[in-house]
């Protein structure tokens, strides 16, 4: 449960007697400041020792033989092949691949999805037409679309395609879910006020789902790269997908190791920049 702020000084509170200045903050509040920053850094130092943990497991146990270092690798190979990428000189070309490909697939999904959740919500009928399609589209296992999206597309297009499928139908069922729910009350109120469906839409339902929609963008950022990279590891001859298959192809586990690691932060760095986006909108 989330500690509530005990209430501090404000405009109305007593003043210094000696003075005349408004009081500072109260002896409780000053504790509740130092608790939350005492537990700021306890998460962090556990987080921090969580993976110094894990790092040193990784090195250890190949070099001890406990784990085939072909099958593993270790994290100072994985660093030596990470310098051997960069000293080839094409590991930027690699990774600007990637991301731009992940960057349109979200883009696309999200704007696509937006589209269809509110067709959807103004029109109940289409929803119920279109409710069992978009349920099976968003079970269905979206990599055995690969050798069909080549067949249709072509390598490139291809990528494209399976990373929006991935993200497309999750997209529309989150967001059409938040639209649904939106408050009835504040519904009857803006009807009861004159306004028709769409000023609804645009004035009670979508500044309603700021948190429904932040949370899809969150989302989407995990599955859009999913997508991207399931479609390069078919058909791509560039970006962090080939290199991952590449590597496997002759038996260079430090070079696939090094490329997933560059996923992994990949992935922090736009899902933090969603965050800081969130909080800005939110303001």
């Amino acid at each position: 449960m989330t500690e509530t702020a005990p209430a501090t000084a404000t405009p109305g509170t007593p003043t210094d007697p000696g003075t005349g200045s408004i009081a500072g903050p109260s002896v409780a509040y000053q504790n509740w400041i130092d608790r939350q920053s005492r537990n700021r850094r306890q998460v962090q130092v556990g987080r921090a020792l969580i993976l110094i943990a894990f790092l040193a497991l990784w090195e250890v146990a190949p070099r001890a033989g406990l784990v085939n270092p072909m099958l593993t690798s270790y994290p100072s190979a994985v660093w030596e092949g990470f310098l051997e990428l960069l000293a080839q000189g094409n590991l930027g070309l690699h990774i600007g691949v990637t991301l731009l490909e992940v960057m349109i697939s979200f883009a696309v999904a999200m704007i696509l999805g937006t589209v269809v959740a509110i067709c959807l919500w103004l029109s109940p009928m289409l929803e119920k037409i279109l409710d069992p399609f978009l349920v099976v589209g968003n079970a269905l296992p979206k990599i055995a679309l690969v050798p069909i999206f080549y067949i249709w597309l072509g390598p490139q297009g291809s990528i494209y395609a399976v990373a929006i499928a991935v993200a497309l139908f999750i997209t529309i069922l989150m967001l059409y879910t938040g639209f649904s729910q939106t408050d009835p009350n504040k519904i009857k109120l803006a009807r009861t006020l004159g306004a028709g469906k769409r000023q609804i839409l645009t004035k009670v339902v979508l500044p309603g789902n700021v948190h429904t929609f932040m949370a899809t963008l969150k989302a989407n950022v995990g599955l859009s790269l999913v997508g991207v990279i399931v479609g390069e590891f078919q058909a791509s001859k560039a970006g962090l997908g080939y290199l991952i298959v590449y590597g496997s192809q002759i038996f260079r586990m430090d070079m696939v190791m090094a490329a997933i690691v560059i996923l992994s932060l990949m992935s922090v760095a736009i899902y933090l920049a969603v965050q800081k986006a969130e909080t800005w909108l939110i303001r």
